[in-house]
């Protein structure tokens, strides 16, 4: 995802934070700020967490990347409903 420039990183961070929103349900909570740095924060959590169980990021290609993210951000909600206690 390097390759893609700032520009790639807020259009696959919208997607992929938006994703997740709708899969954990609080996308009516965010905006597209939000998913956007959802997605992103996403991204980087998913890409440690893969890397933790020696799945090779790098080379994953586009929809890997955007997989990685979607991943992240799911894992990303589910901390922050856990810790607020929102539903």
């Amino acid at each position: 995802m390097l390759g893609l420039g700032i520009i790639g990183w807020i259009i696959i961070g919208g997607l992929a934070g938006w994703i997740g929103s709708k899969i954990m349900k609080t996308d009516a909570q965010q905006g597209i700020v939000l998913n956007i740095v959802v997605g992103i924060v996403g991204g980087l959590i998913g890409g440690f967490l893969l890397k933790i169980f020696g799945v090779d990021v790098n080379g994953g290609g586009l929809i890997f990347s955007f997989l990685t993210c979607v991943l992240g951000a799911v894992i990303l909600l589910f901390i922050v409903k856990t810790v607020t206690g929102k539903r």
